[in-house]
Parts: structure tokens; sequence; C-alpha cells
């Protein structure tokens, strides 16, 4: 496995060298919007320490990530009344890692809605509008 890079855009994100939409953050963890949504609400969760994933993680970053990961799961299922969650995490670029720092996706979904395509810009104020709903469901 590689070293961590701390160049990668989420440590970048959590340097303040690139904005984001931050939802939520505590002494360990930030959860922010994700700029290319597949879905209405969907977001980031990511340790603040350096990590390139799970398979590198130590307990610590991955007990802190999860209970940020559960709460940010239960606050936007609330705020877009959704059916269910989906919780995605990728390791490695032959499991379909893009960013190296350990993160999670968390996608509130609707029944019968599916998933929208990979790879496509969000509209940065629905984004902001989405984002305002889970703070309130915090």
């Amino acid at each position: 496995m590689s070293a961590y890079d701390s160049d990668n855009i989420f440590a970048k994100i959590l340097r303040d060298e690139i904005p984001s939409t931050r939802v939520y953050e505590d002494d360990d963890t930030l959860a922010f919007m994700d700029i290319m949504p597949r879905a209405d609400g969907h977001l980031l969760v990511i340790p603040k320490t350096p990590c390139r994933n799970l398979l590198d993680a130590t307990p610590a970053q991955l007990e802190a990530v999860m209970r940020t990961v559960q709460k940010l799961a239960q606050a936007s299922k609330a705020a877009f009344d959704a059916d269910g969650v989906t919780i995605q995490q990728f390791n490695e670029a032959a499991g379909g890692q893009e960013v190296f720092h350990l993160h999670f996706h968390v996608l509130p979904r609707h029944e019968g809605v599916p998933l929208r395509p990979a790879g496509q810009m969000g509209d940065m104020d629905a984004i902001a509008q989405h984002a305002e709903k889970i703070r309130a469901a915090l």
C-alpha cells in the first residue's frame, strides 16, 4: 500500500485550502456535501487525521468515523424523509477508491428512485439547501 498523500483533495478541504459545504464537525471527523451528488443529500464523512482508507485506519479512526456516519445517516434520512440510506466506502484503486483519504458516502434513498450517474457536478445552490436541511435535522 502506498503512503498517505497529504496533498489529496480531502486533506486540502481539512486545511481550508479548497472550499466545501460543511455539515457537521467534531474533534475527530468532518462531514461535508459531495459536489457530484448521486442523490439529494449525498455527503461524505472523513477522519481529520491521515489515513488512506479502511485498510490502514486505526481502530480509533474507524470508531470516530462510524459514530459520525451513523449520526449523519440518521439526520439525512430524517431531513429528506427518505425510505433508507446507502453507505458506500471504497478501498484502493481496484476497489473503486478515487480520493486516497478514508471516506464514507452517505446517500439518503427513496424507494424506486435510482442513484444519478457518478461524476456529474451538482447544482451548488441545491447542495447548499440540502446541507441546511441536514443541519436542521441534526
